[in-house]
Parts: structure tokens; sequence; C-alpha cells
């Protein structure tokens, strides 16, 4: 706790300087309890960027190639990260994962499962909702405007722009039918749906924040209307 605690408080120090972080929304976080944390992905540096939504310790699944650099994964394991096999069902993952909440602590889950590139939020996977829906816990979406332009995929110099995260409301998923065991796919892809669609005025609002022109034909995301 101490170790992340100072890296915590360095990131948050580097981001003010260099790219004049702001937050909104904080009130949003739950001060107790277990919750999924699912932003938006568009830079390397949005990892530490969302440790500055709460004092808390969080739980991150990453690549496993991460770990093939023994430092670098001596280090995020002590900062609260696991490695997840992408290319394959990873059970043990799925295992470590739940054990986070299972003891009341907060995870953070990327929904677009990698880095995505421009304005759109589509294609999510289901990961965060499955989680969520399975551990009976409340999604907190997260919208990050301006990273993209502050480290792009790709580069390795950090450019001087405005960085703005917006936290929205949890949003709580459906209890799990009595006698099964897992969430039904339907209430899964609904609750999908649904995050993509707040996740998205999330993105939109931060990156204004941010300086950052949104598109005037910008869609909102799907219609949820139903679910």
């Amino acid at each position: 706790m101490i170790a992340y605690g100072i890296v915590r408080f360095l990131i948050w120090l580097v981001a003010k300087i260099l790219w004049r972080i702001s937050f909104e929304g904080l009130e949003n976080v739950p001060r107790t309890g277990p919750f999924v944390l699912a932003p938006v992905h568009r830079s390397f540096v949005d990892f530490g960027l969302v440790s500055g939504v709460t004092r808390r310790r969080m739980g991150y699944m990453g690549k496993e190639s991460l770990w093939k650099i023994k430092p670098l994964g001596a280090f995020i394991t002590m900062l609260g990260a696991y490695p997840v096999n992408r290319g394959a069902p990873d059970r043990e993952a799925l295992r470590r994962t739940l054990a986070i909440l299972e003891r009341g602590e907060p995870l953070v889950l990327f929904p677009e499962g990698t880095r995505r590139a421009g304005p759109v939020i589509e294609h999510l996977h289901e990961g965060a909702a499955f989680v969520a829906s399975r551990a009976g816990v409340p999604v907190v979406p997260v919208g990050i405007g301006g990273s993209e332009r502050a480290l792009p995929k790709g580069k390795r110099l950090p450019r001087l722009v405005k960085i703005h995260v917006i936290v929205g409301e949890p949003i709580l998923p459906p209890p799990i039918a009595e006698g099964a065991r897992h969430p039904s796919r339907r209430a899964v892809k609904e609750l999908t749906l649904q995050l993509q669609a707040v996740l998205q005025d999330l993105f939109d609002r931060a990156q204004r924040r941010a300086g950052v022109e949104v598109p005037v034909n910008q869609t909102s995301g799907p219609d949820v209307s139903s679910v």
C-alpha cells in the first residue's frame, strides 16, 4: 500500500505538470466495497491516469507480454497488476479477477480490451459486464479526454496537452436469475450496450473539456432504449 501510494502520487504529479490533468465526477467512485472501473482506452498512460480517481488500491489486468520483462513485471505486480492471456480463455485470470472483488477491492477493466484510436467507442468486449454481473458489483464508467494526443499509440515522447477525466454514475448489473450460477448472455450483452452508450457520452464530454474537437455528427453510441 505504501509503494502504491507513492507511485500514485508521482503519477498524479507528472500528469498535473505535463497535462494539467483535471477530474470531474469523483463523487461517483464508491468509497467502500468492490466495483469495476471501466475507462475508455486511447493511450498507454490511461493505466496511470485512472489511479487518480480514488486513493484506494485497485487491481489491474494486463497483457501477459508485460511480464516478459522481469523488472517491469515485478514492479506492476507490486502495484496490483496481474497477467491475462488475450489470445484464449484464461481461467486463472478470471479466478484472480473475481477474487479481488470478493475481497471487497476495486478492479480496473478496460472494456475496449486494448488501446483504440479515434472518437468512436465501439466493439466493446463483454468481460467488464460479465465480471460485474457475476460478482454482483457496480460498473463505474470513465471517460478520458486528451490522452490520445498526450501519448498516442506508437509514440514514445509525450506532448504537453490538456487531459480531463470524467467519472460517470455507477451502473448496477441485473441480478443473476435464481438457481443460475452465471449471468445470462442476454443480460451481459445488454449491460455492455448500456456501458458503450455511457462511455461514448463521457468520452465526448471529456474530449471537449480537454480542448479536443468532437465531430458534430458524432454518434452517441447504440440505441439502448430497450435496455
